[in-house]
């Protein structure tokens, strides 16, 4: 069952472009917080996902071919709907996942638990994790796990202060080589 669209979907999707984060390479910081999702929770799969306004695009996973899914099948777009934690003890007990190709077909889904990814009041993304069994987390690892969401929020909110230092600094470049230029020409007239 697809999901439906946030009230706030166009400003949800204008906040997540403006992190610049969409279609970029893998990053170790990122991976490290899949890793350590997976080692918590103690499941084969873990995603950093963004929803964008018709897919799913991964910033990090583990074990998983595909760089992004559709929207219309994504656990996630259901997942940055709720407030908090999102869980699925059992996807073919869920009228709205059962039929779902990634529940049917591989990956084979059954368990899913995801903490939305939040920055200026919006759901983003999730950081998920999943098995192929059914099963539950404990309040610890939901915890953990909406820890883990704050940090993935921190790193791109650092990345993105990263992007915007670098394009100053091209700029001040920029200007120090025109200026330097303009300084070069001044003196060959004096001269």
């Amino acid at each position: 069952m697809k999901a439906p669209l946030p009230e706030n979907e166009t400003d949800r999707v204008k906040t997540l472009r403006e992190l610049e984060i969409l279609d970029t390479e893998a990053e170790e910081s990122f991976d490290d917080l899949t890793r350590l999702a997976i080692h918590i929770c103690k499941t084969p799969f873990a995603l950093i996902t963004l929803i964008d306004s018709d897919r799913q695009w991964f910033k990090s996973k583990t074990k998983l071919p595909a760089s992004e899914t559709s929207r219309d099948i994504s656990f996630c777009a259901h997942a940055i709907l709720q407030p908090g934690p999102f869980l699925v003890p059992d996807a073919l007990d869920d009228e709205r996942f059962r039929n779902n190709p990634l529940v049917i077909s591989e990956p084979k889904i059954r368990f899913y638990a995801a903490a939305p990814l939040t920055t200026k009041g919006f759901n983003v993304g999730t950081i998920c994790v999943m098995d192929r069994v059914p099963r539950t987390l404990s309040f610890g690892q939901i915890g953990a796990l909406k820890t883990l969401s704050d940090q993935v929020i921190n790193l791109i909110k650092l990345r993105r202060e990263l992007i915007s230092l670098n394009r100053a600094l091209f700029v001040e470049k920029r200007k120090t080589q025109e200026f330097e230029a303009t300084l070069h020409k001044v003196r060959k007239l004096v001269l």
